[in-house]
């Protein structure tokens, strides 16, 4: 794939093509595409582009000016509670946190908001007494239990 845009992660302790190669075996339809490295005259760099699920990342791997922050993160929409639990573990591994609503940071450093699809549809109902429950639900939780928020929503209902 081809792409004029990428979303850039700075990576800072040379492990980022360790990352891309981690990431795109954990999400179908991923791969690392190429690799470039070389020296700017201020340092050893490294530039990954890669594919997860078929939308483009690149990693530039080029020291310590700048670090990653949650500010930025990769979400992704699971269709079930298998792969969310799936990523979850493999993410958190190794060093990561977990964090809250579906939140964490995996062992490069990189945030990621890691849910199923069917949170969004509880969420974004137009039934407020749902979404306002699931919302609830959800905001108690680190990694995502749908049967739970869904458990949740059923009792107010």
């Amino acid at each position: 794939m081809t792409s004029s845009i990428r979303t850039c992660l700075w990576f800072r302790d040379g492990r980022g093509h360790e990352a891309a190669e981690f990431y795109c075996s954990l999400i179908p339809g991923s791969r690392v595409e190429k690799t470039f490295s070389g020296d700017a005259g201020y340092g050893a760099f490294s530039v990954i582009d890669f594919t997860l699920g078929g939308v483009p990342y690149q990693i530039l791997d080029a020291g310590p000016m700048f670090t990653l922050t949650e500010a930025v993160s990769i979400s992704v929409a699971t269709d079930d509670q298998a792969e969310t639990d799936r990523l979850w573990v493999a993410l958190t591994a190794d060093g990561g946190e977990e964090s809250h609503c579906g939140w964490l940071k995996d062992r490069y450093g990189v945030s990621w908001q890691v849910y199923p699809k069917r949170l969004t549809e509880l969420t974004t109902t137009a039934d407020k007494k749902v979404s306002d429950k699931a919302m609830a639900a959800m905001m108690k939780q680190m990694k995502i239990d749908i049967a739970a928020i869904e458990a949740a929503v059923k009792a107010a209902t």
